[in-house]
């Protein structure tokens, strides 16, 4: 008789201990150390390992051609844009995000539009009821769609039944953490059913060609709860990411071994549903407040798709010893980088303002070509300069605060045109690589010290309280502020 093991084990990462302890050396996450039963774990793969000798297999050559099973489409254009065409016959997808951002929406959406198409599409469902299913088919138009439904927990069960009759093209498991498997003995949820329950569903797709979605809940700080194994074990992981008081919701790509990681979709919630944004950049400028100081339009790149977003900045004089930086859709130590540069070599003093920082919209940006559009809104806030509202701008900022050029100008300035700005702001090197600027004004930037001085040139005291005077001329004029450093 196997001897009970019980074992501490970490529900953020999924580290074990041989004892409680209050935080997890591992991850640093306090209070998530919970007592498994780990005798089911240990005597799990006795049933596996036996006395005989392994079996001989064939090994291949990397010559020689392979027949690759075409990608399955989901009947949604941004979908398979993320997934790189498609799911690939026995594949596992993981999708996170946060509660009621619209997962199982987005899912109940594509299995019905394959489902149409003649595929057998099963959605397994272990938090809802089949009835709630129906009702949100229901409520999205979609009741006549010949997807098998059904709300079960147990792995063993689910694959049994599925292995009968003909093999499903895609299997959605809603959600991994309520799934739980006899070969261990913890709680559903936990770290180790998690695993083992995910394993069991892989070996399935695996062996049998089908592909499976698997839905994960986020943490507090928005990243997939469960052990990171899991998201080594799948391969890929989709993010469905958005703010609830937005429309939009943006679906990335986090790790993906059959397409690029750099796309996303963009949806807007709707009524209906979830619909299909096929131009982003006029959805995220369809609510632009032109002529207000501190905004600033970015033509970025999300992958293969140019996307123009506005930055927005707002810069106050601070009550506080220490200034406040508040950022959203930006990487907080880009803009440190950033407003560091500006003080250190445009003369703009900074340490005694609060900065605020946005990005419209609910997008999240990554990429360093934001820095030059980010800087002109900072400049403009301080300056009280509204920029121009015809005019994008993109630049990587370097330390030295030259102006560095970025992949894909031309791109980038085709979809300017195409939403009706007149003028781009880019870096001095990169006009060679604009040929397709379909007839757009150019003003190159060699170093950010000459942008700092046209936008504060423009600059005008912001008006107090009484009778629209400064109440702080010598902290809001702009030419005072903005001392350009020969040399």
């Amino acid at each position: 008789m196997a001897k009970a093991t019980l074992s501490f084990v970490c529900q953020n990462c999924g580290a074990a201990y041989n004892r409680w302890q209050g935080k997890c050396e591992s991850c640093g996450e306090w209070n998530t150390l919970a007592e498994e039963d780990l005798t089911g774990a240990a005597s799990m793969p006795a049933s596996i390992r036996s006395k005989r000798r392994g079996r001989a297999f064939k090994l291949e050559s990397l010559t020689g051609t392979s027949e690759q099973a075409p990608r399955l489409s989901s009947g949604l254009g941004e979908l398979d844009r993320v997934t790189g065409g498609g799911f690939v016959r026995g594949s596992v997808l993981l999708v996170g995000g946060d509660p009621g951002i619209g997962k199982s929406t987005l899912l109940t959406q594509a299995t019905s539009l394959m489902a149409r198409e003649g595929h057998r599409i099963v959605y397994i469902s272990g938090e809802e009821a089949v009835a709630q299913v129906r009702l949100r088919a229901t409520r999205l138009g979609l009741a006549d769609a010949a997807v098998q439904l059904a709300a079960e927990t147990s792995v063993e069960d689910i694959i049994t039944t599925l292995s009968e009759g003909a093999v499903p093209r895609l299997i959605v498991i809603d959600s991994i953490q309520t799934m739980w498997t006899d070969t261990v003995e913890s709680a559903p949820g936990t770290v180790t059913q998690v695993r083992a329950s995910a394993q069991a569903l892989i070996r399935f797709a695996k062996k049998s060609g089908a592909a499976i979605i698997l839905v994960g809940h986020v943490t507090k700080d928005g990243q997939i709860a469960g052990p990171r194994v899991v998201e080594h074990m799948v391969d890929a992981v989709l993010s469905f990411e958005g703010e609830g008081s937005q429309q939009f919701r943006i679906l990335r790509a986090v790790k993906n071994r059959f397409g690029p990681t750099d796309e996303i979709g963009v949806f807007e919630m709707t009524g209906l549903g979830l619909r299909e944004v096929a131009n982003p950049s006029e959805l995220f400028l369809s609510e632009r407040d032109l002529g207000s100081p501190g905004t600033a339009v970015f033509a970025g790149m999300e992958g293969t798709r140019p996307v123009l977003v506005e930055l927005q900045a707002l810069v106050v004089p601070t009550t506080l010893g220490t200034p406040r930086r508040a950022v959203v859709g930006w990487d907080s130590s880009r803009l440190s980088m950033v407003l560091a540069v500006l003080e250190a070599h445009c003369g703009v003093k900074l340490s005694g303002y609060d900065v605020y920082f946005n990005v419209a919209g609910g997008l999240r940006i990554n990429e360093p070509a934001a820095d030059l559009a980010a800087a002109a809104a900072l400049v403009s806030s301080l300056a009280n300069a509204p920029l121009p509202t015809d005019a994008v701008y993109f630049g990587e900022i370097s330390l030295s605060g030259a102006v560095r050029p970025v992949a894909q100008s031309s791109a980038r300035l085709k979809e300017a045109a195409k939403l009706g700005f007149a003028r781009a702001i880019l870096p001095e090197t990169a006009r060679g690589d604009a040929g397709g600027d379909a007839g757009l004004t150019l003003n190159t930037v060699g170093g950010l010290s000459g942008l700092v001085a046209d936008i504060a040139a423009r600059g005008s005291p912001k008006p107090g309280r009484d009778n629209g005077k400064s109440t702080a001329p010598e902290k809001n004029a702009a030419p005072a502020r903005f001392r350009r450093q020969e040399g």
